[in-house]
């Protein structure tokens, strides 16, 4: 128990210092930038998107739910799927 405690608070702390944790936003689609791969949400965020996820799949106007991360500044998609 105490091993799995102390490894659990490592595990935490090390997260924590890179600024790994996972965000979730909701909204619409504003914009897609498909030479840059990214889309702009109502709000105003800009999301860079990975490999994998292909800027022709997503449209102006669709309501998505997105997962990040923020690195080197920048908000990066880990995931993306249409929101109800």
């Amino acid at each position: 128990m105490k091993k799995s405690v102390m490894a659990t608070a490592m595990i935490l702390a090390v997260a924590s210092s890179t600024g790994a944790f996972a965000k979730a936003a909701t909204g619409t689609i504003t914009s897609v930038d498909k030479n840059g791969d990214s889309i702009t949400l109502s709000d105003g965020q800009t999301f860079t998107l990975p490999e994998g996820i292909e800027a022709e799949t997503l449209k102006v106007g669709e309501k998505v739910s997105v997962t990040y991360i923020t690195k080197a500044g920048k908000l990066s998609v880990s995931s993306i799927h249409q929101a109800k």
